[in-house]
C-alpha cells in the first residue's frame, strides 16, 4: 500500500494492525489546562473505529481533554529500527458510573485473565467513577524506518 502519511487507510497496513493488537502502550499527547503539552502512556483497546482508553474520575486530563479535544497518539516498538503508528484525532470523553466496559477488555488483554479479574474485583466498588476516552483517527502515519521514513528522508534506491 503506497498511501501518503495522513491517510486513515494506513490503519489497514500490517504494521498498524500489529501495533493496534499489541500490548504496547499508547502515548496520548494533549494540552493541559495550563496550556502546556503533556504526554501520558495509557493502555488502550482498538475497536476497529476508535482507540478507547479509560481513566478514573477526577483525573486532571479529563477536563483538559474536554477543553481541548484535539490529541495525538503514538504506539511504537523499541528498535532499532522502531515501528511507529502515529494518530491524530479528537478525544471524546464520557463519564461512566462503574467500570468502563473497555477497561475490562484492556485489563484482560494486557494483564491476562487472572490478574485482570483481581484488578477489576479491587476497583469495582459502589461509587466508582471512570471516564471513557475515545479517539477516532482523522490522520494516520506509519514509520518502519525500512520502507517508510520521516520526510524529507528517503529510502535508498527509491
Amino acid at each position: 500500500m503506497d498511501l501518503p502519511q495522513g491517510d486513515v487507510r494506513l490503519l489497514e497496513t500490517d504494521l498498524a494492525r500489529r501495533l493496534l493488537a499489541s500490548t504496547e502502550l499508547a502515548r496520548l499527547a494533549y494540552v493541559a489546562a495550563d496550556g502546556t503539552p503533556r504526554v501520558f502512556p495509557m493502555m488502550f483497546h482498538w475497536n476497529g473505529a476508535e482507540i478507547v482508553m479509560a481513566t478514573f474520575g477526577g483525573a486532571a486530563k479529563i477536563a483538559a481533554l474536554r477543553a481541548r479535544p484535539d490529541v495525538a497518539l503514538t504506539i511504537d516498538t523499541y528498535g532499532p529500527p522502531p515501528d511507529v503508528l502515529l494518530i491524530r484525532g479528537r478525544a471524546e470523553v464520557a463519564d461512566v458510573d462503574g467500570v468502563v466496559p473497555e477497561y475490562a477488555l484492556i485489563q484482560r488483554h494486557y494483564m491476562g485473565e487472572e490478574q485482570a479479574a483481581a484488578v477489576l474485583a479491587e476497583i469495582d466498588r459502589p461509587g466508582l467513577r471512570m471516564a471513557r476516552i475515545a479517539v477516532r483517527p482523522s490522520w494516520v502515519g506509519v514509520l518502519d524506518f525500512r520502507t517508510r521514513l520521516p520526510r524529507p528522508l528517503t529510502v535508498q534506491g527509491s
